[in-house]
């Protein structure tokens, strides 16, 4: 099996960006329905290559329609598509996330969005302990060239309980744990995208064997499963 993402992705959705309402989408479904079957099955090869390197969950799609309730923006539908896949737990930690969306707006990322507060103090922990084992991994070649550093927000100052003159510091402040990866249309739509993917996500590995090995055990080592 290959599958790549149809060009018709780009088109379709920079027409619903200037036709956001129900009853252009409505007009347009069947349209839809067949370019999101495409993008499944995009989606879902991704998700075997995927397998080959790592225990998967099945993979989310996430609906068109977005959730207006506490928004300020009322506009009905999405203009993009996206995915995510989750690792198995609770061994293995982390996710990948896969945002098609036109004008070179385009990304994959992966990490740990939100963290509970159980598990970003059990981090923090950590990074206060020992940074030697985190930040050889950050620093090398092959995973800075795929992933270059964290996104994601933090802290101005110190959290509570922890010395702002640190020299882990700067990682102690994180409150999200993000790589991020942008592509522009052209590349989206090339039949290799799929596959350089993969290669992108298998290479969060050495960093998603590290994570997971902090958040199933205490300060001491020992296994909290």
């Amino acid at each position: 099996m290959h599958a790549t993402i149809p060009k018709e992705t780009f088109t379709f959705f920079n027409n619903l960006a200037k036709n956001n309402d129900r009853e252009w989408f409505n007009t347009h479904k069947p349209e839809y329905k067949l370019l999101e079957s495409k993008l499944k099955e995009a989606y879902n090869y991704l998700g075997e290559l995927m397998g080959v390197h790592d225990h998967l969950e099945k993979a989310k799609i996430f609906r068109i329609y977005r959730d207006v309730r506490f928004s300020k923006n009322k506009l009905p539908y999405k203009t993009h598509f996206s995915g995510s896949f989750s690792r198995i737990k609770p061994e293995l930690r982390g996710g990948y996330y896969v945002h098609i969306q036109p004008n070179n707006q385009s990304f994959i990322a992966t990490g740990f969005w939100d963290p509970n507060k159980e598990d970003l103090l059990r981090i923090r922990k950590e990074f206060e302990m020992d940074d030697s084992e985190i930040r050889a991994i950050l620093n090398d070649k092959k995973f800075k060239s795929t992933w270059g550093n964290f996104v994601g927000d933090e802290l101005k100052t110190a959290p509570k309980g922890f010395d702002k003159t640190h020299n882990a510091i700067d990682l102690i402040r994180k409150k999200q744990f993000i790589f991020s990866k942008s592509y522009t249309d052209k590349q989206v739509i090339s039949n290799d995208f799929i596959e350089d993917v993969n290669t992108s996500f298998k290479a969060i590995r050495p960093f998603f064997d590290y994570m997971s090995d902090v958040l199933t055990t205490n300060l001491n080592g020992e296994s909290m499963l």
